[in-house]
């Protein structure tokens, strides 16, 4: 199994999504590459964290290689906009690619030139190493599993 950390904007959506695709064989919604340790959901919204709400998320390379799960990952995020996804606005929904394999990198930094072609404006979606990461609250995990009508800025 792999694992990358994928933010998009509001977690709720970014994990739902996710987890549908086959090969994916565990998500979870957390707090990454953030300056403390160990924030809450207030502390994100409301401090000086610069954490991303991102989702971890697990797969069978033998089943989904990186290149296509990348490529689900950019279909739902508009990797132009800084610190903004749908209405959600600041450095929580910011887009970011954490990886914990640094032979990911290149696969990472392939896909990001080739989404780049299809925009006019500059990718701003992050490329760094996972440098930290906090798992979220349970009442934020399988979020809209749990509340089928709940808000979320992604088509599902």
């Amino acid at each position: 199994m792999k694992k990358i950390v994928l933010a998009g904007g509001c977690f709720w959506g970014v994990e739902e999504f996710l987890s549908r695709i086959n090969g994916v064989t565990y998500t979870e919604v957390g707090y990454a590459n953030g300056r403390t340790e160990n924030p809450t959901y207030e502390d994100v919204c409301y401090k000086n964290t610069y954490f991303a709400e991102a989702c971890l998320v697990e797969y069978n390379d033998k089943i989904l290689n990186l290149k296509d799960l990348l490529k689900e990952y950019w279909s739902i995020i508009d990797p132009t906009t800084l610190n903004r996804q749908g209405p959600d606005l600041g450095s929580q929904y910011r887009t970011g690619i954490y990886y914990l394999d640094s032979s990911d990198l290149e696969i990472i930094l392939n896909s990001k030139e080739e989404i780049q072609k299809k925009y006019d404006k500059k990718i701003v979606t992050e490329v760094v190493p996972l440098n930290n990461y906090y798992k979220a609250e349970e009442y934020h995990q399988k979020y809209l599993k749990k509340n089928p009508g709940g808000y979320c800025h992604i088509k599902l």
